[in-house]
């Protein structure tokens, strides 16, 4: 990947993590594989991808700006190590040992158990390949429901991800055995997807809760009814109580998003009283005879 996560973005290192993260999801739009065949777009993604996986924990980032990672997010070697090593009267290192000696030392660096094994007087190591990070992104609907969608490796394979139900932005898929290659025998690593749910005009998430908005007539707020109202199970009839106004809420008991205990929250419907397209000579002679008898200052208190 490149050496800079901040100019695969095309941003400056004074970027608010709120710019980070739009600056992604714009390469998104236009780079990702499943649109953009171009080669180059790919791999403009796939820097996008690794920037934005290392940018957007502001941690992570920090860690990044003081040099103590590098841009893959791997651990940046003490330039001193081997040095102090040296200098040690007992080092081992520098001791005139066979190649077998290196098998702790491997499993020690990589943080991993490096397994050798002996085949005809040659020693060769087992370890398992690394895990791989990118981002995905999701509609709403996807994250509330569950469902699957498919994405292209870096390696140009094709994957179908399920999404569990209630998936929230931020959440880390797990896909065993699609990270990177294994040295000797050793078993591939995982591949690792950190959610993004995309923003959906029409609805609003807070926890495992949701709001939407429903707009009513003039006199559906007035007499009240039954109004249909879109939930994410579908479409359901919502009564409207006589003498709504709008930024009125409702609520519907277990309509939100399924939480980890597999209890779902509830839908918040905020009302908004919409006019009628146009104003005509009837409504208005009616509600100039209804304001003569019958004026009052909303905008005044109770």
């Amino acid at each position: 990947m490149a050496d800079d996560p901040y100019k695969a973005l095309g941003l400056g290192k004074n970027a608010t993590q709120d710019e980070i993260k739009k600056a992604y999801r714009k390469i998104a739009k236009t780079d990702h594989p499943d649109l953009n065949p171009d080669p180059a777009a790919h791999e403009r993604f796939k820097a996008a991808s690794s920037a934005y996986d290392l940018l957007k924990d502001p941690e992570q980032r920090a860690r990044f700006d003081r040099g103590e990672i590098d841009a893959s997010g791997q651990e940046r070697p003490q330039r001193h190590y081997y040095r102090e090593y040296a200098e040690q009267g007992d080092n081992p290192y520098r001791q005139s040992h066979g190649f077998e000696d290196f098998s702790d030392v491997f499993s020690d660096l990589f943080g991993q158990r490096a397994q050798a094994r002996r085949g005809g007087g040659a020693r060769s190591f087992d370890m398992r390949g690394p895990d791989q990070r990118f981002t995905l992104e999701i509609d709403f609907m996807t994250a509330a429901r569950g469902g699957s969608t498919r994405i292209t490796m870096p390696d140009g394979a094709v994957l179908e991800v399920r999404i569990p139900e209630g998936a929230h932005d931020g959440q880390v898929i797990r896909l065993r055995g699609k990270g990177g290659p294994g040295m000797g025998d050793g078993a591939p690593g995982d591949a690792l997807l950190t959610l993004i749910v995309a923003e959906d005009p029409d609805w609003k998430r807070d926890g495992d809760d949701v709001e939407t908005t429903l707009p009513i007539t003039i006199d559906e707020a007035v007499l009240g009814g039954k109004v249909e109202a879109q939930t994410i199970d579908g479409p359901v009839m919502l009564t409207v109580p006589r003498g709504a106004s709008s930024g009125q809420k409702l609520r519907l008991k277990g309509r939100g998003i399924k939480g980890a205990g597999g209890r779902r929250g509830d839908q918040h419907v905020a009302l908004k009283i919409v006019m009628p397209p146009k104003v005509d000579d009837e409504l208005a002679r009616f509600m100039e005879q209804w304001r003569r008898s019958h004026a009052y200052d909303p905008r005044r208190g109770k």
